[in-house]
């Protein structure tokens, strides 16, 4: 993996900032995740309620609350108190616990946990930390869960709506083109997990108009626009679906997931 530039790192510093700032509209705009997605990790990791799980950015709590209805009991954690605040009020009185820190600097005993599991978060973590660390915390055998969720949207609005990111980017629309679920990979390079295993789910539906600008609207890329952008972008979302009620689309979600190997004997 290359190594991040002095650039790279300032601007997902600041951009994993910013989900903290729109708390209530992600948890309306962002969908959860499938019960069979949660299903296979708690199967594959054969976690059950006296493992122990931690997981890594949990938001609002919408995986959190399904690895509760699985009778699992995480630790999660989140850098953002607005995030972290709403995930105890929708777990309430549950078995999950939760503490306000990022995964760099979140302490534990080594191979304290049986899974480590983040959704749609892993890739805001210092790359010279993120697998070293979870290696570090899982016991022998635990197990490393990366999901991620994406919407692909019909034409032709899945065609306009690149084509309005694209208008707006700095970068030439990268970003837009690469169409792919981020921070699911599993680097194997470092020697400290197995050969990872995937699965991927696509579940066709249509979301209401209002909920897709909401999902827009809470992207690292356009929650780092000027205030004005974003205005702009959301107006021309919703005169291009004035006469649309619903938008069709493709939501894919996967999850990769790979044993910690071994950890060698220190001499």
């Amino acid at each position: 993996m290359a190594p991040e530039s002095a650039d790279e790192r300032q601007k997902r510093l600041h951009q994993r900032e910013l989900f903290d700032t729109v708390a209530e509209l992600y948890d309306a705009s962002r969908r959860g995740y499938s019960s069979e997605i949660v299903d296979f990790v708690v199967a594959t990791a054969g976690v059950h309620q006296d493992s122990q799980v931690l997981e890594v950015g949990c938001g609002t709590g919408q995986l959190t609350e399904a690895l509760v209805q699985c009778g699992l009991a995480p630790m999660a954690i989140d850098i953002g108190p607005s995030m972290i605040a709403f995930a105890r009020r929708r777990l309430g009185a549950s078995t999950a616990s939760f503490q306000e820190t990022s995964f760099e600097d979140f302490q534990a005993t080594e191979a304290s946990f049986d899974l480590v599991v983040s959704a749609t978060a892993w890739h805001w973590i210092d790359p010279a930390v993120r697998f070293e660390k979870a290696a570090r915390l899982l016991r022998p055998g635990g197990w490393l869960a990366l999901l991620s969720t994406g919407e692909k949207y019909d034409d032709p609005f899945g065609s306009k709506l690149l084509e309005m990111w694209v208008d707006r980017s700095d970068d030439g629309g990268a970003w837009a083109k690469q169409r792919k679920l981020p921070g699911t990979g599993i680097d194997t390079s470092t020697g400290l997990f197995e050969t990872p295993i995937q699965k991927v789910r696509s579940e066709p539906m249509a979301l209401p108009v209002e909920t897709v600008i909401g999902v827009e609207n809470t992207r690292a890329t356009s929650l780092s626009w000027p205030a004005d952008v974003r205005h702009r972008f959301t107006e021309e979302l919703r005169e291009h679906l004035r006469a649309q009620t619903e938008v069709s689309l493709t939501q894919v979600t996967s999850v990769t997931m790979a044993r910690a190997l071994p950890k060698p004997v220190r001499g």
